[in-house]
């Protein structure tokens, strides 16, 4: 084979990986194009409930109405406070009576959970006396429990949350426990009880 015959071949070769090249990267192009199209439309839906679609060589501006905020819980603590005890005297025990250092307590950790925006297994409560030794006393005078509830559309909702709880039912059922304090806003609920 003589040198033209040789440069024919290497040009026919590097045509054929140049060929084989280009194909791949178209492929991997659309690849990219489609998932791209999936990732956005997920987006969309998460966050407005709706979904689009981009040509090819096209730029689309989409205006979307965002989905409206599920709404706040409207309750709070003394709604919680109401429904425990009426619970609590249902299932036969004593209501549980306030004490205001309890209140103090279940205070501090409702603004915890806020902040977090979410349970935190009662690391917080557990911490509590080392964190804030002012407060030291209260857990050395009573025996301390505290209940969490996160989520609830009404008072009677986490109340049945912490029936439906091994651990938490004693809140509700524990003739045991005769002081307490509940605070609660946005979902969340903080119940200290004592005896």
């Amino acid at each position: 084979m003589g040198v033209l015959g040789g440069s024919l071949t290497i040009s026919v070769l590097l045509t054929a990986i140049l060929t084989a090249y280009l194909a791949g990267f178209g492929k991997g192009f659309a690849s990219a194009a489609s998932q791209a199209q999936e990732q956005l439309n997920k987006i969309l839906e998460e966050k407005v409930g709706t979904s689009a679609t981009l040509e090819k060589g096209k730029t689309e501006v989409v205006y979307v109405t965002p989905k409206p905020a599920p709404p706040k819980p409207s309750w709070g603590g003394p709604e919680l406070w109401e429904a425990v005890n009426k619970r609590r005297v249902e299932l036969g025990v004593n209501p549980l009576k306030q004490k205001d250092e309890l209140c103090t307590i279940a205070s501090i950790r409702l603004n915890q959970l806020l902040e977090l925006g979410k349970l935190d297994g009662h690391e917080g409560f557990s911490k509590l006396p080392e964190t804030r030794p002012d407060l030291k006393w209260v857990f050395d005078q009573y025996n301390l429990s505290e209940f969490l509830v996160a989520g609830a559309s009404a008072p009677t909702e986490a109340v049945s949350l912490w029936e439906n709880t091994l651990g938490h039912k004693k809140l509700l059922s524990g003739g045991e426990y005769s002081w307490g304090c509940v605070y609660a806003q946005n979902g969340f609920g903080v119940a200290i009880a004592a005896y």
